[in-house]
């Protein structure tokens, strides 16, 4: 049994690290899951981050695993949204769900599993994953591990704040319009958006949201990043998309340099809504960074967000929300009672169910002519390697301020648009990569993150990108005040301010 000691130690090391204490023979599978069981006990009731646990499964599966995997016994957590853990709940965040429970594993987790991972529960997300915050109207808030009065984003919310606490070393999150990117820049962690297609939605999926969904982790370290991609990317048999395919592995080569980059940087939000002042200090000492380690930074703004665009998004959206409430009504074989879904939920479920089918093939129509636009204006001759913004318009806000009322849900949509006021969603769009990047504080000491969008299949050249940016600005050791280190005296935080 690990003592108190080893149990802080292991809150400590990435996931590579902690497969590494198992493959040297310091450690067994099974203490690093006893031990993450240990920081979510004691760190989970401030933070509201994981909705249901398996830890007596993860233990009894960790005692059998066989060590040589490659993560064997590496604790991880996964979002409680499109990803199935077979015997927990999938509530999506919704009362409309609170009796379903998984009978299977995605296939996604089910590749997590044979590198070795072991589940030990689910995050909270907000319902079906429509908000940048995670405040149910049936729960409590999860909350920002840097500041317990702030959001930690949306919608991987949950995961990123048991990352950033230490409680996992990673978790699995998902994104289909910056819903990794938003909580890693809330919560100081690094946040790939892989390319449409890397990774598997099935078996209960083959597509989600019209291919803007894509499946991954957050992480505090970029070779933990890495390493996963490099065990759970791949088609699985009929998926409707497919990635171009990757020769070799993404660990090799994200330690190489990335060379001489053409680098796009767009400071402009979306129809000029303000941005906040810290966030746009963080960009300009990145460009300085970026510049001194031999890169090409170009202002350039990226192809516009037209209103037509923005109206194909908002139809997209409702027509999703109400597919999600279609295929559970399929599902359980009832509808929702209104109490049983929140105000904004209702609020697109509604516009949705207004949105024909050829309305819907409209909106997809223009959004494949913006994605192909980007593809001319941006790779080309003379074209860019990498786009750059702010991840968020503002560091993370207080809790409350995002959240929709009974008497007007648009209100926090409204709000929202604010706070994510960069076209994250991009990304999305276009099937291309992307990351957000921990570099640089607010003046209040909250994490601002940097969004970089690479070409389409090429998370490689993010991925060295990032790796060179950890190595000259690294960030992993600067610990929140609600952490693994936090439990441990001995080890007091790192302060941001002595960055």
């Amino acid at each position: 049994m690990p003592t108190q000691e080893t149990h802080l130690a292991t809150g400590y090391f990435d996931a590579v690290a902690q497969a590494d204490l198992v493959h040297s023979g310091e450690l067994r599978p099974v203490d690093l899951v006893l031990d993450a069981i240990t920081r979510i006990e004691r760190l989970d009731p401030l933070l509201h981050a994981v909705v249901a646990t398996d830890f007596d499964r993860a233990v009894d599966g960790a005692r059998r695993l066989d060590p040589d995997l490659p993560f064997a016994g590496v604790p991880i957590l996964v979002k409680d949204l499109c990803a199935e853990v077979e015997g927990l709940p999938m509530r999506e965040g919704s009362g409309f769900l609170r009796h379903v429970v998984s009978g299977h594993d995605q296939e996604y987790v089910a590749r997590l599993r044979r590198a070795g991972f072991v589940v030990l529960g689910k995050t909270s997300t907000p319902e079906f994953g429509m908000s940048p915050t995670v405040e149910p109207v049936d729960g409590p808030p999860t909350v920002n591990p840097w500041d317990t009065t702030c959001t930690t984003g949306g919608s991987s919310g949950g995961s990123a704040a048991a990352v950033a606490s230490g409680m996992v070393p990673v978790a699995h999150g998902n994104d289909a319009g910056g819903s990794i990117r938003i909580p890693a820049s809330c919560c100081g962690l690094f946040g790939l958006k892989p390319t449409r297609g890397r990774n598997p939605l099935g078996p209960r999926y083959g597509d989600v949201f019209g291919g803007m969904v894509s499946e991954h982790v957050l992480t505090r370290s970029v070779r933990d990043s890495v390493a996963l991609l490099d065990v759970t990317a791949g088609p699985a048999p009929g998926d409707p998309y497919f990635a171009p395919p990757h020769e070799g592995s993404w660990t090799a080569e994200a330690f190489w340099p990335p060379g001489h980059l053409r680098i796009a940087v767009s400071r402009q939000a979306s129809d000029g809504r303000p941005v906040h002042r810290d966030c746009l200090a963080v960009l300009d000492e990145t460009v300085d960074l970026l510049r001194s380690l031999g890169h090409t930074v170009v202002e350039r703004e990226l192809t516009e967000l037209t209103p037509e665009v923005g109206s194909a998004i908002g139809r997209m959206y409702g027509a999703f929300v109400d597919w999600a409430v279609r295929y559970w009504v399929r599902e359980t074989g009832r509808f929702p009672e209104q109490r049983e879904l929140e105000p904004l939920t209702r609020l697109y479920w509604a516009r949705g169910r207004d949105v024909r089918g050829g309305e819907l093939m409209m909106a997809v129509t223009t959004v494949q002519a913006f994605a192909r636009e980007v593809a001319a204006a941006y790779d080309g001759p003379g074209g860019f390697d990498v786009w750059l913004s702010p991840t968020l318009a503002e560091p993370p806000p207080r809790l409350g301020e995002l959240v929709a009322t009974e008497e007007d849900p648009s209100v926090a949509e409204e709000r929202a648009a604010a706070f994510v006021a960069f076209p994250l969603i991009a990304a999305n769009l276009t099937g291309r990569p992307a990351m957000s990047v921990p570099l640089g504080w607010s003046s209040d000491d909250l994490p601002v993150g940097m969004n970089f969008m690479g070409r389409f299949g090429d998370e490689g050249t993010l991925f060295r990108l990032a790796t060179q940016l950890e190595s000259a600005r690294p960030w992993a050791e600067v610990w929140p005040p609600v952490s693994a280190r936090c439990l441990d005296h001995q080890h007091p935080m790192t302060d941001p301010a002595d960055w």
